[in-house]
């Protein structure tokens, strides 16, 4: 058999377990969590809204120089979250299942938006602290103190690895590469996409390694400039269009609720299509956010189960739906066209049909800025888990950094059919496991939510404490009251810190 033909009987095999594996046990459990939870937190999600923009200005409460404040927290998780997902994932969304799926993704972010502030929240209520004032946490860590089951952990945290550091981040590679098809028809054999991907290996392991932090300007300040300009890019395009607007919302509801082509074929439909890229795109229930959640110094567990929860509403309601705009612009103006296009060529054309071809331009500087941050921010998730495993091992983490720069370069100069199989099997497995366990442990964070109600009805500024919950696991954090702020405004401190290029940072 030839590689040929088993790359074929790959896809094909792990395409049925993934068909499987979300049409009849992730999409039941992913729905039942977010809506069980929604009522359970009075609909957080929507009550708090004010909250979730009040708790991004709030200082450190603990010294060290590796602490970082929710805003920060934020950043990390939002830099991983908004990658070519946002931009591809909608488009490949929109070719396959058809419009409708971009109303199932709306939906899908409004709903996982509780789970999202439940899982964020036990991540802070479980974290631990290092030695210079860092924190750590995330799904393996609550599992472990809250259902002292490390085992069930180490599982998840192979499943966060093997999907974020060889999966996700191979398929953003690729994204970014196939950008270049416009300018370079056949890049993918005349060696353009092998240099790219030694290029990107060297950005990104200068990153990895610790050093040049100068690159970090790329994922702390380009990447939210971008975001800015893409979102405004997005509203020129909607504004100077409003004439094809009511033929675009009558299209994805028409599509959303085609339940004759959905009864046809539910693991291809819009339902499917919309569920499993809006998960890969806000990763809400998903339990990967909650490792960039743990790490932020706040006085209240509450407080960034909130900043969480608009993370959600950043990737998907705000930047899926900017892309769905273009893209549904000229879905409904020139459907021919449209429809014989999926992923980055789809959204090019739409752009280039908005704007000119600077807009193409535009896109291609924007992929390559959002799967950079992408990489970044996934990488970190997949480290911290890594860390979880096999807690200090300098020879252990030199390897697993040469494997993920490995699955980049792969990710550049290969097809990835197979591998977005694989990654979503592997999303699938890891959100089983989170699901699950945040269902056994959720009662703690519906018990911070109460005192964190109770104390902003007292006109405090709620800080918690773990003896304040009767019968609560065991933590290491939230055993004092005495909290200070420390640090300066934290978007003043995050912005300074992004353009430090002293000699020292460069070392």
């Amino acid at each position: 058999m030839d590689f040929e033909n088993l790359n074929e009987m790959l896809v094909a095999w792990t395409g049925e377990i993934d068909s499987f594996m979300y049409t009849y046990i992730l999409v039941i459990l992913l729905v039942f969590v977010g809506i069980y939870y929604t009522i359970r937190t009075k609909g957080v999600q929507i009550r708090y809204i004010k909250d979730m923009f009040t708790q991004l200005t709030e200082k450190k409460h603990v010294q060290g120089q590796k602490s970082i404040s929710s805003f920060q927290a934020l950043m990390v998780s939002t830099a991983s979250r908004v990658g070519t997902g946002n931009i591809a994932g909608i488009a490949t969304a929109v070719a396959t299942g058809g419009p409708g799926a971009i109303f199932w993704m709306w939906l899908m972010a409004l709903i996982g938006a509780a789970s999202a502030f439940i899982e964020s929240t036990l991540a802070q209520i479980y974290k631990i602290r290092g030695k210079e004032g860092e924190f750590r946490g995330g799904p393996a860590y609550y599992i472990q103190q809250g259902l002292g089951k490390r085992w069930l952990g180490i599982i998840f945290a192979w499943a966060l690895i093997l999907c974020f550091a060889f999966g996700f981040n191979g398929l953003q590679a690729f994204n970014m590469t196939s950008a270049l098809e416009y300018y370079i028809p056949d890049y993918a054999t005349n060696g353009t996409a092998i240099g790219v991907g030694i290029v990107l290996i060297v950005f990104t392991a200068f990153v990895i390694f610790g050093g040049a932090k100068r690159i970090s300007i790329i994922t702390s300040i380009i990447v939210p400039i971008m975001a800015i300009a893409y979102i405004a890019l997005a509203l020129w395009t909607t504004v100077t269009n409003l004439g094809e607007l009511p033929a675009v919302f009558g299209t994805i509801f028409e599509s959303a609720f085609n339940f004759q082509s959905i009864a046809g074929g539910f693991a291809g439909s819009v339902v499917m299509l919309g569920i499993k890229r809006g998960l890969f795109s806000n990763e809400a229930g998903m339990g990967s956010a909650p490792n960039a959640a743990a790490t932020a110094s706040v006085s209240h567990p509450v407080k960034q189960g909130l900043v969480q929860s608009l993370s959600v509403y950043i990737d998907t309601l705000l930047i899926c739906t900017c892309s769905a705009m273009m893209v549904m612009i000229f879905w409904v103006q020139d459907p021919e066209a449209a429809q014989a296009l999926n992923g980055m060529p789809l959204v090019q054309l739409a752009v280039n049909n908005a704007v000119g071809e600077v807009g193409i331009h535009f896109i291609t500087f924007a992929i390559f800025a959002f799967a950079f941050s992408s990489l970044i921010g996934n990488y970190f998730y997949a480290e911290t888990n890594f860390r979880y495993i096999f807690k200090n091992t300098k020879w252990g983490m030199l390897v697993f950094r040469v494997l993920c720069l490995a699955a980049i370069f792969y990710g550049c100069v290969n097809s990835f059919d197979l591998a977005w199989n694989l990654a979503d099997i592997f999303m699938g497995f890891m959100a089983i496991i989170n699901l699950v366990a945040i269902l056994l442990l959720g009662k703690w964070a519906l018990a911070a939510l109460d005192d964190y109600t109770r104390q902003r009805k007292a006109g405090k500024d709620p800080v918690f404490l773990a003896s304040s919950v009767p019968g609560m696991p065991p933590c290491e954090c939230w055993t004092t009251a005495d909290l200070q702020n420390f640090g300066p405004n934290p978007v003043e401190e995050y912005i300074e810190e992004a353009a430090n290029f002293d000699a020292e940072g460069l070392k």
